[in-house]
């Protein structure tokens, strides 16, 4: 069986809670992603996508920093959960990107991407991109 570590993103680019919407905006540019997770001391303590800077930080007298855009309540999963498990956790949470963690420690980032592109979880990604799509347009 096929393990969130086989299919993830391990070499992700964080910020902390002080890096400016500037310096986050420019790494999503630069890197081609919708969102990055903040980290202290090695441990997700949210993520910033580029919603939360469209919708809480543009624009907005005061907001200079990543942890006042960010989201807080973080899902994350397992290195050695199966992609079944990541899959699950996507549909329940209406979200296409889990932070990847080891012993509480930020190890990598798998997306709903990820998971469709490998045969064993076409189904189930499938599955959570249609209840992801749906709440979209509710």
């Amino acid at each position: 069986m096929m393990q969130v570590r086989d299919v993830m993103s391990s070499n992700v680019e964080t910020c902390s809670g002080q890096d400016s919407l500037q310096t986050i905006s420019s790494k999503m540019e630069s890197l081609n992603v919708g969102a990055i997770p903040v980290v202290d001391n090695g441990q997700v303590v949210g993520m910033v996508t580029d919603r939360d800077l469209a919708l809480r930080g543009i624009g907005h007298d005061g907001v200079d920093n990543a942890s006042q855009v960010m989201s807080n309540n973080i899902v994350t999963i397992n290195a050695d959960a199966s992609l079944e498990e990541a899959s699950a956790l996507m549909s329940q949470h209406q979200i296409r990107r889990l932070p990847v963690v080891e012993n509480g420690n930020l190890v990598g980032m798998v997306s709903l991407g990820d998971l469709s592109t490998h045969e064993l979880s076409n189904e189930s990604a499938g599955e959570a991109l249609t209840q992801i799509s749906q709440n979209d347009f509710q």
